[in-house]
């Protein structure tokens, strides 16, 4: 019978040491030891040549291997994992073919090397969800603070971003030593100058981007219109908000903020080898034409965000243009409180409209009057229920 794995080296030296007799019948051996002559003669002349310790089971592994991959292709994948150490497979093989071209190894060799080299954390599992995406850059964009961080003169960063919702495209990483609403309003400012205006910005809840959300008089949950949102309609933009609670609503915004993270701010000890504001803006430039311009997106079938935007059509005026309302809407100017006198009563439509008009216009339901900015409706009034 075949000899078995727990005893082959014994049987073997016990072949071997019969089998060493001047006499010996090797043929009569193989057949006692249930083995071939072939395998006799093999171990036999092994034993010969290194004794005891030849008799022990030799790696199976070719000596070459056609198919593995060069060691320089190896180098180039780690030196682009090395330059970014959260890129995955995909990502740096995208980033080869420019100057490998053919030679560019697949995917799962990339990402083979990586585990062979330790460069590859365990992560868990994607999970299965829909994609969404706004149909032409320009359409969508999404605004939000990440988490802020320390930095190393004992200050604190509050990055400021904005994408496009169809391209991915990073418009705004702006690192910001506060979130106040002048602030946003200067970085946004440089943004529409260069890139135009969206048609639709979508905002986080909480101050600069709207105050928590409350019932209006037609039983609707709406957010109550601040400085900043008034000031973004005037320019012909709808301002949206996402769900209270519901974060995966501006579900790119926190995608682009967990790759900051990554790529960024982790490696710099968690923003405290940026020395000031100052440095973590240098370092934030650098890194969002890497991310316009370089790194693929795995979204966008491995493409860079830059080559799937552009600049919106619509320009951002010279001067904010003033609100005006069609003949036939009922038109009131929001007082300092916020509030508006209607019908004789005082309803409260926020104070982010203070000195501004609005117009009401009648619905469907009897006794309630949305409550419109510009082109936005931003509230609504119930003459029947008390205000």
């Amino acid at each position: 019978m075949p000899w078995t794995t727990a005893t082959a080296v014994s049987l073997r030296r016990e072949f071997v040491l019969l089998a060493s007799h001047p006499d010996a019948n090797l043929s009569r051996l193989c057949r006692r030891f249930g083995i071939c002559r072939a395998t006799g003669y093999k171990w036999l002349a092994r034993y010969r040549e290194g004794g005891d310790d030849a008799l022990a089971d030799r790696s199976r592994r070719p000596k070459t291997c056609p198919t593995r991959t060069p060691p320089e292709i190896e180098a180039a994948v780690r030196e682009v994992r090395d330059a970014h150490p959260a890129w995955g497979g995909r990502k740096i093989r995208r980033v080869l073919q420019r100057t490998l071209g053919a030679r560019a190894p697949a995917a799962a060799t990339v990402t083979s090397v990586l585990r062979r080299h330790g460069r590859l954390p365990e992560r868990p599992p994607p999970r299965n969800h829909v994609r969404f995406a706004a149909e032409a850059p320009g359409d969508l964009w999404q605004m939000d603070f990440k988490g802020d961080f320390a930095l190393g003169d004992g200050s604190r960063c509050y990055p400021l971003t904005v994408t496009d919702d169809h391209s991915r495209f990073a418009l705004c990483l702006q690192a910001c030593a506060d979130q106040r609403r002048e602030t946003v309003e200067g970085h946004l400012a440089v943004a529409f100058a260069r890139y135009g205006l969206p048609r639709r910005i979508l905002c986080d809840n909480g101050p600069p981007w709207g105050t928590v959300w409350e019932t209006d008089g037609a039983g609707r949950w709406r957010w109550r219109c601040t400085r900043l949102g008034a000031r973004l309609i005037r320019r012909g933009i709808t301002l949206t908000h996402g769900r209270p609670y519901h974060p995966q609503t501006q579900g790119k915004e926190e995608r682009f903020h967990r790759t900051l993270g990554e790529e960024v701010v982790a490696p710099a000890g968690g923003g405290l080898a940026f020395g000031d504001v100052a440095a973590c803006q240098a370092r934030f430039d650098a890194w969002r034409s890497i991310y316009n311009e370089v790194r693929p997106h795995e979204a966008l079938g491995l493409d860079v965000p830059a080559s799937r935007h552009r600049v919106s059509p619509r320009a951002a005026p010279a001067q904010e243009p003033c609100v005006e309302y069609d003949s036939g809407v009922e038109v009131r100017r929001v007082q300092a409180s916020g509030r508006i006198r209607f019908r004789g009563q005082v309803y409260r439509v926020g104070k982010g409209l203070a000195g501004e008009p609005v117009g009401l216009r009648p619905t469907a339901v009897d006794g309630v009057w949305s409550v419109w900015y510009g082109h936005q409706e931003v509230w609504a009034i119930n003459l029947r229920a008390p205000p």
